[in-house]
This record gives structure tokens, sequence and C-alpha cells, in this order.
């Protein structure tokens, strides 16, 4: 038996109709895709997509249901979830639940029964864009198009230092932007003590805590707005070892004078294609992503990785300051583990000692 008809609004006037599950609401969100086969616990669980409704493109989901070990944060960050077609009897031991059932407890409405093909089709034609989850029709679009994304990076971070690993460990601050868990997992899986520390701590707190090494970590929204927190990484650039990931390889450009640039419809999904620069050699790696690093605007960085579909920037080596970010997910979750040796590449940098303070 089918659910309420619900109806979703994009904001050039196209409309879908389909069947609700999870939170009866009314939203308004940034509409994107993902391609991901497999990991949709972890996509619901990204903060980088926060604020946004997102599509799945392949067709059934939810049929091994929810587990709470494979959660990359406390909570569900989509604004809404669309789907081809959920599966309400999911099969698989460590099952704790239904899709369904996890959107409800979390007060987030998803959409069955429509045609993601289409509407994917849509959005790489035409780009990324505001779209309306409501119970009746619409045809006033002005709240869609005025929406926006504000705050993102404040709103998903932790609100103090949170620790994880073996205190006598390497010591590691992670600066929490909407960081994924398996950063973290993948730093103590290495001997690593990590110092989650929240969005707005200065470069003078982070210092305090005396690290060894400084993670910039994932996170939504346009990486131009965070003004502080660059102005922050420019201080602490050359003090000590720094990999980043996804939205802190956009923060540490912007601060070493770099711009970014909104895409069209971005990378999301676990089979985008990177080039290393070096090697030649082509790895398949897991992103979320809207934005990209202008890569000719960026002062004393390398170029390291492209994207090898579109030639984008994926990657930055700065050797005169003992930093390198990429763009991708080295820590996968879900996604290929084909770049893991990122991580063992921090923790070597931290213990030969490079320091450029």
């Amino acid at each position: 038996m089918k659910n309420s008809k619900v109806y979703l609004t994009l904001a050039n006037g196209r409309q879908f109709t389909g069947y609700s599950f999870g939170a009866q609401k009314e939203v308004v969100g940034e509409l994107v895709f993902t391609t991901g086969m497999t990991g949709y616990i972890e996509t619901l669980t990204d903060p980088s997509y926060y604020g946004q409704i997102v599509t799945q493109t392949f067709p059934l989901i939810g049929n091994y249901g929810m587990i709470t070990p494979d959660m990359e944060s406390k909570k569900p960050w989509v604004t809404a979830y669309i789907v081809r077609e959920k599966c309400d009897k999911p099969s698989n031991f460590r099952c704790e639940g239904t899709i369904d059932e996890f959107l409800k407890a979390h007060d987030i409405p998803g959409i069955y029964g429509l045609d993601t093909r289409e509407l994917t089709k849509i959005v790489r034609e035409a780009g990324v864009m505001n779209a309306a989850i409501t119970r009746k029709p619409i045809k006033d679009l002005s709240e869609v198009s005025a929406y926006a994304i504000k705050d993102a990076v404040r709103s998903v971070t932790c609100e103090e230092v949170e620790y994880s690993g073996n205190p006598d460990g390497i010591r590691v601050a992670v600066w929490d932007f909407g960081a994924k868990r398996n950063i973290s997992r993948e730093l103590v899986k290495r001997g690593c003590y990590c110092m989650k520390v929240p969005s707005f701590y200065t470069a003078e707190q982070i210092l305090a805590l005396e690290p060894q090494g400084l993670m910039l970590t994932n996170g939504p929204g346009d990486p131009s707005e965070n003004s502080e927190i660059i102005s922050n990484i420019r201080k602490l650039a050359g003090k000590l070892p720094i990999f980043g990931i996804c939205l802190g390889h956009q923060l540490f450009a912007l601060a070493m004078g770099g711009r970014t640039a909104k895409m069209k419809y971005g990378h999301r999904g676990s089979n985008q294609p990177v080039k290393n620069l070096d090697t030649g050699r082509v790895y398949i790696s897991s992103q979320n992503h809207g934005y990209e690093v202008i890569s000719s605007s960026v002062e004393g960085g390398k170029l390291s990785f492209i994207n090898a579909n579109d030639g984008t920037c994926e990657g930055f080596e700065y050797p005169e300051l003992n930093a390198y970010t990429v763009q991708f997910h080295p820590e996968a979750c879900g996604g290929p583990m084909d770049c893991s040796f990122l991580f063992d590449k921090f923790i070597l940098n931290i213990k030969e000692g490079r320091y450029h303070a």
C-alpha cells in the first residue's frame, strides 16, 4: 500500500509526483544527486549534505536497513531524501530498523516512486537548483528561488573538544568543519590521539592543545563564507604538518590566495576517478562536494591530482609548508579505499618532525 502523494517542485518549474515516507513535512532545499550504489547510511549522516535534498541514482535503497555503527555522525543532516524504491523489509544480520523508521525518528521527509533517472538528467543539464517538497502542487516559486544554505559549518560542528584514541599516541587536532567519523577512525587506527576541535576555535586555541599534526576536515556550504577559519588557517600554515580533505582542501587553498567556484552539479558518489599527476596513476575515489578550487589561482602550491573525467582540481601539495590537501575522501566510508595511503603519508610527515614554524 502506497503512502500519501507528495510533490517535488524544482526552481525551474518542473514538478514530480511521488509518495511520502519518513517524516510528513514540507521543506525547501538544494537539490543534488549522488551516484553511490551502496553507503546510503553514510550518505544520510554525512554533514556535508547539510541543507540539501539528496537524490539517490541507484534505484533500490534500504535493502540492508539502518545500522548505527555505520553512521558517519550523530544524526542525519540531509534536508530530505529521494529514492526510486525504498525497501521495507531489509535483510542483514546487523539491521536495526528500516530507512522509513530512521527518517521518521529524525524528522526528515522522504519521497519514493518518482523517476530519479529523469530528475538526475535535469540536474546534470541545468545544474544544481533549489526545490520544494509539498503536500499540494505549488505555483509560487519565490520561496524556492530565495532559499540559500547559511551558516553551514557552524551548524554541524562540535561544540567542545572531543577526544578519541590512545592518549599516548600522536596528537592530531581534527578541525571539525563537519567531519565524518571515519577520518578520526583512520587516524586512531594509525596510533593517533585525535582531538576534534570546533570550527570556531582560533589558531591560538588549537596550538594550545599542543598537536603534532592538523587535519582539516570535510564539511558543507560555500567555502568562501568561512573568512575567520581561512584567516586562522593562514596563521597555522607552516607551524605543523597539515592534511586537508574536501572542504579542508578548499579552505587551505583560499588561505593561500586561491579562489573557489560553484560547480554545475558537483561530484557526489563513490566512483570518481582521480589522476596523480606525478605518477599518472588513476584511483577511484569517494567524493561529496559542489565547489572546486581554481588551481591557477593558488599561490605557493603544486597541483597534485585532477579529476580524470572533467580535469578539475583534486589535490595540492605545499612542500614549503609541509601541507597537502585533496578534494576527494581517502577515508571513503562508503566507497573504495584506494587512497587510504594518504593517511600514512600524513603520519610519516609528523614522525619525521618536519616543522617550519
